[in-house]
């Protein structure tokens, strides 16, 4: 009776240790053929799929030649099976599951004119000197307090290298 229990036990074990389930980021872009990084790590050019392990958000940066570039993040968030609970189900049934994040970006033509390069300087001038009065429009945007800044008469003078260091 005990030499066929094992055999059953190991069976089953194999079985329900097949399973996993399989995260991937979908990232296409329109035109083709941009490069990619996720989190700061270069991964390909689309259209790509990349194997991710946890959810939550990720930096994006895509970059094609002629294009404007983008920088942004975007979410990857859990399927409801895929919820702590359920997802230990899915682990060990026989079967693999398939958790799949789909992105897609449009890409603009970069504008190459003077006139529009100037328009980006006046806009970014416009927008530092808004910070620097303290009327930034962005939220995110920490304003500078120039009246706290430390008195150059307090600043300690930097020392003068001894000449033994400088002889060796």
């Amino acid at each position: 009776m005990k030499r066929s229990i094992l055999p059953l036990l190991l069976i089953g074990t194999l079985l329900f240790s097949l399973g996993c389930i399989r995260r991937t980021l979908s990232i296409t872009s329109t035109p083709p053929d941009a490069l990619v990084w996720v989190n700061h790590r270069e991964v390909g050019r689309t259209p790509l799929s990349v194997d991710f392990t946890h959810y939550g958000t990720y930096d994006i940066r895509i970059e094609r030649e002629g294009m404007e570039p983008v920088l942004t993040s975007r979410k990857a968030s859990a399927p409801a099976w895929d919820l702590p609970g359920p997802d230990f189900v899915l682990e060990v049934m026989p079967f693999q599951a398939h958790s799949k994040v789909e992105w897609h970006f449009d890409l603009e033509p970069r504008e190459e004119s003077a006139e529009s390069l100037l328009e980006r300087a006046r806009n970014f001038r416009n927008e530092a000197r808004g910070v620097e009065s303290g009327q930034s429009e962005d939220p995110g945007i920490e304003t500078m307090n120039l009246n706290s800044t430390t008195p150059i008469e307090s600043i300690p003078e930097p020392s003068e290298p001894s000449n033994d260091a400088v002889s060796q």
